[in-house]
C-alpha cells in the first residue's frame, strides 16, 4: 500500500519511561505502516535533557515556532529523589514548563467520550474543557530555604532605579519562601484564547480564581478577563448565544460538580493542571483526556496529560506484563497529523488521523481494553490487554477500514 506523504514534518519530542515504550509502539504499529512520517526528532527524556543541560528543550520549543506542530511524549519533571536515581547535575525544570512560556499559549484539555465508560459525577452528560494558562506562577517561580531568623521582602526595583517592598515574613527561625510572576500580556492572551475557543466550538466559558484572598496577582487576572470581554467578545458572545461566567475557584468546583457539562472551564496554571486531572479521572481515566496547547502566534503542541507511568516502567524493566492505557498518547499523534493535515491542506493524512481514532474508540467499544478500563467499565465480561495487545487490537482495526 502506498503510503501517505507529508510535505512539513512535524516536530517530535520524545519522552520517558513507559510513555517512551509506549511511543515506539504506536510509531510502529499505527502510523509508520500508513503514513511516511517526517519528523524532526528532539530526545526529551531526562538523561538527554541532563547531557545538554536541559539545551533540547528549548531547541525543541524553537522547532515548534520554525513548523507550527509538535507531538510530545510525557516526560520527568525530578524531585530530589529523580536527581539521586538519575544522577542529575541539577533538579532540571519541567519541560511542559519551558516550552508552555516560550510558546505563550494555552492549554486545553478534554476528556475522550468513549461508549462503556461513563463518568463516576452522575450528572455530567458532556464533556468539560480545562483551558490552563500556560505561563508562569509556580511553574516559572523561585523558592529559597530560609536557614534562620531574618526579615524576607520582595523588591522590585524600576528601570529608572524606584523601589518598592513589600515585607513577606519576620522570621524567628527556618522556613521557605517562594516567589512567582505572570505578565499582563501573557494573561490577556490567554484571555483571548480562551473566549476564541469558545466562540469556535459554541460553548459557555467559565473563568474562577482566589481574587478574595490574592487582591493584587487573581486579581489582575479576573480584571483583565473582563475588560476584554466587555471590550471585545460581549457582543459576539451574545450572538453566538453563550456566556462568559466568572467565580471564585472553590465555587466553581462545587458547580462543577453539579453541572452537566458542556462548557469551557479557564483556570489559571496550577489550578489547570490539578483540576484536569480531576475531571479526566472522573471521566474515566487519566489516560482519556487530551491535550493541546495553543499559541497566540499560531503554533500547536499535543501531548497526553498524564505522567510517564513509572510503575508500570519499572515492571517493564524487570519483564513483568503491563496493561498501560496508551489512548492518550495515540490522541496526542492524532491531534498533531491532523493539525498538519489541515495546515498543509493534506486531506488523506488528516482522514488517516480520524479514522485512527475512531479505531482506538471502536476496539473499546467492542470490549477490549486496558486494566484501568475494565475496571470501570460497563461493557459486560471485558477481555483485558497488555499494553501492546491493545495497541495491535487497534491496529487489526485500522487495517480493516484501510482495506475498504
Amino acid at each position: 500500500m502506498e503510503k501517505i506523504q507529508m510535505t512539513t514534518p512535524l516536530v517530535e519530542m520524545d519522552g520517558d519511561e513507559m510513555t517512551r515504550i509506549l511511543w515506539q509502539m504506536i510509531k510502529e504499529h499505527l502510523i509508520l505502516p500508513y503514513v511516511d512520517l517526517k519528523t524532526e526528532y528532539y530526545d526529551l527524556g531526562l538523561e538527554y535533557r541532563n547531557e545538554t543541560e536541559d539545551r533540547v528543550t528549548v531547541e525543541s520549543a524553537n522547532a515548534t515556532k520554525k513548523y507550527g506542530v509538535a507531538v510530545k511524549c510525557a516526560t520527568i519533571t525530578p524531585n530530589a529523589a529523580r536527581m539521586e536515581e538519575y544522577n542529575l547535575k541539577e533538579m532540571w525544570k519541567s519541560p511542559n514548563g519551558t516550552i508552555r512560556a516560550m510558546l505563550d499559549g494555552t492549554v486545553f484539555r478534554q476528556p475522550i467520550v468513549v461508549k462503556g465508560i461513563e463518568p463516576c459525577v452522575r450528572n455530567w452528560k458532556k464533556p468539560i474543557t480545562l483551558a490552563r494558562h500556560a505561563y508562569g506562577d509556580v511553574y516559572k517561580g523561585v523558592e529559597l530555604k530560609i536557614p534562620g531568623a531574618g526579615k524576607a521582602e520582595l523588591v522590585y526595583t524600576g528601570e529608572d532605579g524606584t523601589e518598592m517592598r513589600e515585607l513577606i515574613h519576620d522570621f524567628s527561625g527556618p522556613g521557605i519562601i517562594q516567589g512567582m510572576h505572570n505578565t499582563d500580556e501573557s494573561i490577556t492572551s490567554f484571555a483571548r484564547s480562551c473566549m476564541n475557543y469558545a466562540l469556535d466550538t459554541k460553548q459557555d466559558l467559565w473563568f474562577a480564581t482566589k481574587d478574595t484572598i490574592s487582591k493584587k496577582y487573581d486579581h489582575t487576572f479576573k480584571d483583565i478577563f473582563q475588560e476584554i470581554y466587555d471590550t471585545e467578545y460581549q457582543e459576539k458572545f451574545q450572538e453566538a448565544g453563550i456566556t462568559y461566567f466568572y467565580t471564585l475557584i472553590d465555587d466553581a468546583v462545587a458547580r462543577v460538580m453539579k453541572s452537566e457539562g458542556g462548557f469551557i472551564w479557564a483556570c489559571k496554571n496550577y489550578d489547570g493542571d490539578v483540576m484536569s486531572d480531576m475531571v479526566s479521572s472522573a471521566f474515566g481515566s487519566l489516560a482519556m483526556m487530551t491535550s493541546v496547547l495553543v499559541s497566540p502566534d499560531g503554533y500547536y503542541e499535543y501531548e497526553a496529560a498524564h505522567g510517564t507511568v513509572q510503575r508500570h516502567y519499572y515492571k517493564h524493566l524487570k519483564g513483568e506484563e503491563t496493561s498501560t492505557n496508551s489512548v492518550a498518547t495515540i490522541f496526542a499523534w492524532t491531534g498533531a497529523l491532523k493539525k498538519r493535515g489541515e495546515l498543509d491542506g493534506n486531506k488523506e493524512l488528516t482522514a488517516f488521523a480520524e479514522k485512527l481514532e475512531q479505531a482506538t474508540l471502536d476496539t473499546i467499544e467492542s470490549g477490549k481494553m486496558t486494566k484501568d478500563l475494565a475496571m470501570i467499565t460497563s461493557i459486560p465480561n471485558p477481555v483485558v490487554l497488555n499494553s501492546e495487545a491493545f495497541i495491535k487490537e487497534i491496529a487489526e482495526k485500522l487495517s480493516q477500514y484501510s482495506e475498504k
